[in-house]
Parts: C-alpha cells; structure tokens; sequence
C-alpha cells in the first residue's frame, strides 16, 4: 500500500467531502499540519465540523477555514487567540462544542482506542455536564462522556517513514497522537521522511498501522504570542 505522496492536495484527492468530521492535531499555532490547512481551505469543502483544541489565529491555521465560513461546528476547548471564531460564534454562524481541555483529549484518545465512552469528575456541576448522564464512584459524581471519531484526521510531526510511523517533536506533540488515532483516515505531514527502520523504535509516537497517507513539506511554524525583555 502507498503511503507516500507528493503534497497535501495529493494526499487529500478522493478523501474529502462536504460535512465531514475532522480532528486536528495542534496547539495554538505549535505542531499544527498547517499545509494540509490550506489545502483544505483550497478545496472548498464546506459544512465542517472540526474537533481540535482552538481554531488558529484570524489569518493562519483553522482560522484560514473560518474565513471562508467552510466550518459549521468547532469541538474546541478555548477560542480566545481568534477573533472570527468569537465573531461568528456569537453572531450565531457557527456551533461550538465546550470540552475541557484534557476531556477533548481523552475523548480523541478513546475514540481511537475503539471506546465509546467514559466517566470524569471534570465538569461536574457545570454546563458542561447539563444533558449528561452522571453516576457516582465511591461517593463521588462523574459525568459520561463519550469517545470522539473523525472521518478525517490530519497530524503533524517532525520525522516520519514510508510505513507512515511518526516521531513528533517536543511541544509539537500536543493532540497530535490522540487526533492520529482517532482518525478513519489519517493523514501526516512531516518535517522530513526517513528510511525505514531508521527512527529510534523507542521514538516513535505514532505507530504506521494508524497512517494511511504521509508527506513531507516546509513549514512557517509562526509564533502566536511572540513576547521579548530588553537585553
């Protein structure tokens, strides 16, 4: 099976469709797979809904799709770094799914583990809860929540091979393992693609079984908040 492609837009020729679920590796703008973005974004494909911790900034990462208005539901934890996301959220054009932070990941990690749900006191008592079944352990309240699939999954990393396993890189590693797993198709853009047998076996984060399509391309990696002190 070939796992190597060219680009983004070859990765993603015959994957993507209006509708779809997507889960997005990333945090802020660190480790996003911000050339499968804008491919996306190329692509016109609308009526999305997109399961990733936020959405980019207004002008880089998923806030590229927000201009267009190609997504209809965010699944996110915090928006606070983009102003069209607030925008349209409160201007009614676009739904928002609150999880706590560590509640998305463990829902994508579920998800792709093949559990359909979970209990966890985060939550408890709030919005987040309301319309949920709750139960108690021990004395004490969890609310179910349940495992996240997507149709689409898109990942970056900073090495990967042409078995499609993936080594990510300090930081970058945020939801990019739990959004590769629970991808139905994942699709990797790497920093560099390596032979086979060369990642060191104890490195590798993602192994190439949860890989369908891997690619490597050049990457902005902008700074979100550049802060600085005088010298």
């Amino acid at each position: 099976m070939k796992k190597v492609f060219s680009s983004a837009d070859e990765t993603l020729d015959g994957v993507l469709k209006d509708g779809m679920t997507i889960a997005a590796g990333g945090f802020g703008l660190c480790g996003i797979p911000e050339n499968l973005i804008a491919a996306i974004k190329s692509s016109g494909v609308k009526e999305l809904t997109i399961a990733s911790n936020n959405a980019g900034v207004d002008d880089f990462g998923l806030g590229l799709l927000l201009q267009d208005r190609q997504v209809k539901k965010m699944i996110s934890s915090y928006v606070g770094e983009n102003d069209l996301f607030m925008q349209q959220y409160l201007a009614g054009e676009l739904e928002i799914e609150f999880n706590p932070q560590g509640t998305l990941a463990e829902r994508l990690r579920a998800g792709g583990a093949g559990i359909p749900g979970f209990y966890t006191a985060t939550g408890v008592g709030t919005k987040i809860a309301e319309g949920k079944e709750t139960k108690e352990f021990d004395g004490k309240t969890y609310v179910l929540e349940r495992g996240l699939r997507a149709d689409l999954a898109i990942v970056k990393a900073w090495k990967g091979d042409a078995q499609g396993n993936l080594t990510y890189r300090k930081t970058a590693m945020n939801f990019n393992p739990e959004c590769a797993t629970a991808g139905k198709i994942t699709i990797a853009e790497v920093e560099e693609i390596v032979p086979v047998g060369s990642l060191d076996k104890m490195q590798i984060h993602t192994p190439g079984v949860y890989v369908q399509r891997i690619f490597a391309a050049n990457h902005e990696k902008r700074i979100e908040q550049r802060t600085t002190r005088a010298a």
